[in-house]
């Protein structure tokens, strides 16, 4: 199960960095490989009776580790073919449910987005078929390899078909909205398509079973939905993300950097607090901007370090002890809008960046709080 993700905090185990992408196990893997271990361990006695009980249980811990290696070669292929199409992926984290790479951009065409998408079923696929001709033509004489390949294709074949079903976040989901993306020409629609279709499955997941158990007149065993549930959770968890990310996507272009602007005024560092607000209340600005005696800005008064001083502490505050410097990175183009200022400031976060027009002059100062505000209640 494969995703675009987010920023995110991280623990786990780096284990390597294969094509250069690096790779991390969460430690909720650990929960799911003990799981694999007990389940797979008796089963493996009644398959090879030879096998005493720790030898199966460790041929059922090697499978649980075997089937993440073919979990890592199906988010590889993804994140591979991303990185292709350059777009970068900042890492591939296995977990308790599968694996998500983290590509940190949208595909920019449909056709892109179905490919790298589908790139990760194809190879779970391919896996399987491989597997399968293995179990036929080469380790059919029965035996650990035997067993352990066979194990290994049908897990591959499950994983490639389940992520092909058409919900987000699985790869199928993905391969429906490039889909749809491609019909409307809208990549919003597509998300909300394929989100709804990740909810509908995850419906479809726990009350498939309840559904077949009743028609058969056999007896409900509450236990069988355990499994059902957790994907389920999963899956809606993650088309709700998706909607989410919509939405926020959908109010992108409202971000304007002169409209979100606050006009800011030019202050020396050795001027008083109370002055410099009361210069900026006369001239309806809305920041303070601290320049050299030559005129050009070296640092922006932190809006909350002003709202922490007393006001009868002011008169003998200089601006100059509560400006943060100003770093190239946020120093930006007033000009900027939508995708690209997002990205600008995602690459340099502050809480003000200082906005210039094209020949230096400075224009305001925008206020990370004021962007927010735009997203807000999404």
């Amino acid at each position: 199960m494969s995703e675009q993700s987010p920023r995110q905090e991280f623990s786990g185990l780096p284990m390597g960095r294969p094509f250069g992408i690096p790779v991390y196990v969460s430690w909720t893997w650990f929960i799911i490989a003990a799981f694999i271990t007990m389940m797979f361990g008796s089963r493996f006695r009644q398959m090879l009776p030879e096998l005493d009980g720790f030898a199966s249980y460790a041929m059922a811990f090697l499978f649980a580790v075997l089937l993440y290696v073919s979990v890592l070669l199906h988010e590889l292929a993804h994140s591979v073919l991303a990185k292709s199409f350059g777009l970068p992926v900042r890492r591939i984290t296995l977990y308790l449910l599968g694996g998500v790479s983290e590509i940190e951009k949208e595909p920019p065409t449909p056709g892109k987005e179905f490919m790298v998408a589908a790139a990760g079923p194809v190879l779970s696929l391919g896996l399987a078929g491989l597997g399968l001709a293995g179990d036929v033509y080469f380790v059919n004489g029965g035996g650990i390899a035997e067993v352990l390949v066979w194990q290994l294709w049908v897990s591959n074949l499950i994983v490639g078909v389940f992520n092909l079903l058409p919900g987000l976040p699985l790869d199928g989901g993905r391969m429906l909205r490039a889909g749809v993306w491609r019909l409307t020409r809208d990549p919003g629609s597509g998300t909300v398509v394929a989100a709804w279709g990740g909810r509908v499955l995850a419906v479809l997941l726990v009350a498939g079973p309840i559904a077949m158990a009743l028609t058969d007149g056999g007896q409900f065993d509450p236990t069988d939905l355990l499994w059902p549930v957790v994907l389920a959770s999963f899956i809606w968890m993650g088309a709700t993300q998706s909607l989410r990310v919509a939405r926020i996507r959908a109010r992108i272009p409202q971000v304007n950097a002169r409209a979100l602007a606050r006009r800011a005024i030019p202050v020396t560092a050795e001027t008083p607090l109370s002055e410099a607000l009361r210069q900026a209340a006369e001239r309806r600005a809305g920041a303070l901007v601290v320049v050299d005696h030559e005129g050009a800005p070296v640092a922006i008064v932190n809006e909350a370090a002003v709202q922490a001083t007393p006001e009868h502490r002011r008169p003998w505050v200089t601006v100059g002890t509560l400006a943060k410097a100003l770093e190239e990175s946020t120093v930006l183009q007033a000009d900027l809008s939508g995708e690209p200022l997002i990205d600008a400031m995602r690459q340099a976060p502050a809480g003000e960046y200082l906005l210039v027009e094209r020949g230096g002059e400075i224009y305001g100062v925008l206020a990370t709080s004021d962007v927010n505000r735009v997203f807000s209640g999404v």
